[in-house]
């Protein structure tokens, strides 16, 4: 049997099953107060049973009056603990864990829901999706300790709630990355600067949090290999934040890339897209490393792990459509998955709606996965143009990060 099999321990001492993680999705799964639904907690148990060793949930925010889009859970308070503790209990179903993800989005998130974002700095959103998202001002510094507060609260609850760890998201262009960003992070306090000040609130959230859930609970990062910008947060930087992240203690470390402004992960490409900067930075630290985006075959994976060039094989996509994919792997019944690319038979409709049609998707799977009904495989996008319609209505249309 592969090693792709084999149990791994973290730094803290938890062990995880098998090298698959099925990474963050975007479920937008929470109701109108923001809460875990039915429905949420169904897919958790699905992908449980599925057989994967680690479960990433999607974006679960840490302030209501800052969220990412439509369907996303906040957590401020207990109030809602009932239902994460079901949510809890369905991921560490077969042996699983199940690891929630705290983020705040910072000037990402959209018109719909923020007249007035923050950010590091107030550096107005680029490129084609900027048209959907106002001007964000600086945080003052208070607003910043009260931020990194936010996230001690919130990874504290997951921890009563019975989750198996949390995972800090400081990538994908929100609000951790963008003070990582010397394009975004135009500060002149100790937040801004070097890169030892741009780092600041990541480290000083960690801390925080470590001093709070103690040393036997996991924390993990999700970090971008770099902003894939000029100007942007680069390799070098990248590489000396997660150093940095190791030798403070952190658990696991899952590589990704891209933004709203440079969405990457968002296309299909061919082989893992992180998999070089991996295993480059596997050399340098203690952390296992999780690598998502970009694999599609059995060989692929196994040959990732096998040759040390990731401790875990991050799957989104994948899971969605073959929720039970570590299951078949090891039976022998999966050899690689074809994602195909979605049109509505009009050039001009794609072009303008093509990013929404992928997302929505794959949510509209997970909707049908968490009623127990089959993943419809297909190429026409209505269906899934018209989920989103009906889900959300006209905001929609806004640009959304999978």
């Amino acid at each position: 049997m592969t090693t792709i099999f084999n149990s791994l321990k973290l730094p803290n001492g938890t062990t995880i099953k098998n090298r698959f993680m099925k990474a963050a999705t975007s479920e937008t799964m929470g109701d109108k107060n923001y809460r875990p639904t039915t429905e949420l907690i169904n897919l958790y148990k699905t992908w449980a049973d599925g057989g994967t060793g680690l479960i990433i949930t999607g974006n679960v925010m840490v302030d209501q009056t800052a969220r990412g889009e439509f369907g996303n859970i906040v957590i401020e308070d207990t109030q809602n603990l009932d239902l994460l503790k079901q949510c809890a209990q369905a991921g560490t179903q077969n042996g699983t864990k199940i690891f929630m993800q705290l983020n705040h989005p910072g000037k990402q998130s959209p018109k719909t829901i923020s007249k007035q974002p923050v950010s590091a700095s107030a550096i107005p959103m680029e490129g084609s999706n900027s048209f959907a998202f106002n001007t964000p001002r600086a945080l003052t510094n208070n607003e910043i300790k009260t931020i990194i507060q936010k996230f001690i609260n919130a990874a504290s609850v997951a921890k009563k709630a019975g989750f198996s760890g949390v995972e800090i998201h400081a990538a994908h262009g929100y609000l951790l990355s963008q003070f990582l960003s010397p394009h975004d992070n135009k500060r002149v306090d100790e937040y801004g600067g070097s890169l030892e000040n741009r780092m600041r609130l990541l480290v000083e959230i960690y801390t925080g949090m470590r001093e709070r859930l103690g040393a036997d609970f996991p924390i993990a990062l999700k970090i971008n290999s770099s902003d894939l910008r000029p100007g942007g947060f680069s390799e070098e930087d990248s590489l000396k934040v997660i150093q940095k992240m190791d030798q403070l203690g952190i658990d696991l470390i899952e590589i990704s890339g891209g933004n709203y402004e440079k969405p990457t992960v968002q296309g299909i490409g061919k082989g893992a897209f992180f998999i070089d900067y991996a295993a480059k930075v596997k050399q340098s630290v203690k952390a296992p490393i999780a690598v998502t985006g970009g694999f599609s075959t059995a060989n692929g994976m196994s040959h990732a792990i096998e040759n040390n060039e990731a401790d875990f094989i991050g799957l989104a996509r994948p899971i969605v459509l073959i929720p039970d994919l570590p299951n078949r792997f090891k039976a022998g019944n999966f050899t690689a998955i074809q994602l195909h690319h979605l049109s509505t038979g009009l050039k001009g409709l794609d072009k303008k709606v093509g990013s929404l049609v992928g997302l929505s998707y794959y949510q509209q799977q997970m909707f049908r996965v968490a009623k127990t009904l089959p993943v419809q495989i297909t190429e026409n996008a209505w269906s899934s143009l018209g989920f989103a319609v009906k889900r959300q209505g006209l905001s929609a249309f806004m640009p959304q990060r999978g």
